[in-house]
């Protein structure tokens, strides 16, 4: 009795990468949010509906890169932000959807203060 086993193709969107990305930008320390970019104007605050602000992604059938604009949280060493971030990205990229990421790229497009945070949460009440 022989077996054939069926074999077909995975195709994983650039949108998929790009939503693993943001969620894990997401957990990461010391990030504020993403940044729409300058054509946008105002940084947008990474949530829900908008969580692939500031991410782009090429995707191929084995590798995949991806670019990150971010805002990061004032007082905190910005390297290390970046370098947990890109650790926290790749990892999740790349158990969740067994692509290799062979590239990282983060641009800091701002500095979030506190004061900007209770801004925030005062517009949302």
């Amino acid at each position: 009795m022989t077996e054939e086993l069926q074999t077909g193709i995975i195709r994983i969107a650039d949108d998929v990468v790009a939503t693993i990305a943001g969620l894990a930008a997401l957990e990461t320390p010391g990030i504020a949010g993403m940044s729409g970019g300058i054509s946008e104007g105002l940084a947008k605050r990474l949530s829900g509906k908008n969580v692939q602000k500031g991410i782009s992604v090429e995707v191929g059938q084995l590798e995949a890169a991806i670019d990150l604009r971010i805002i990061v949280k004032y007082g905190i060493p910005i390297q290390e932000v970046c370098r947990l971030l890109q650790q926290n990205v790749r990892e999740a990229v790349e158990n969740m959807t067994g692509l290799q990421v062979v590239e990282v790229n983060v641009k800091v497009e701002g500095v979030m203060f506190k004061e900007e945070e209770l801004d925030d949460v005062n517009r949302v009440k």
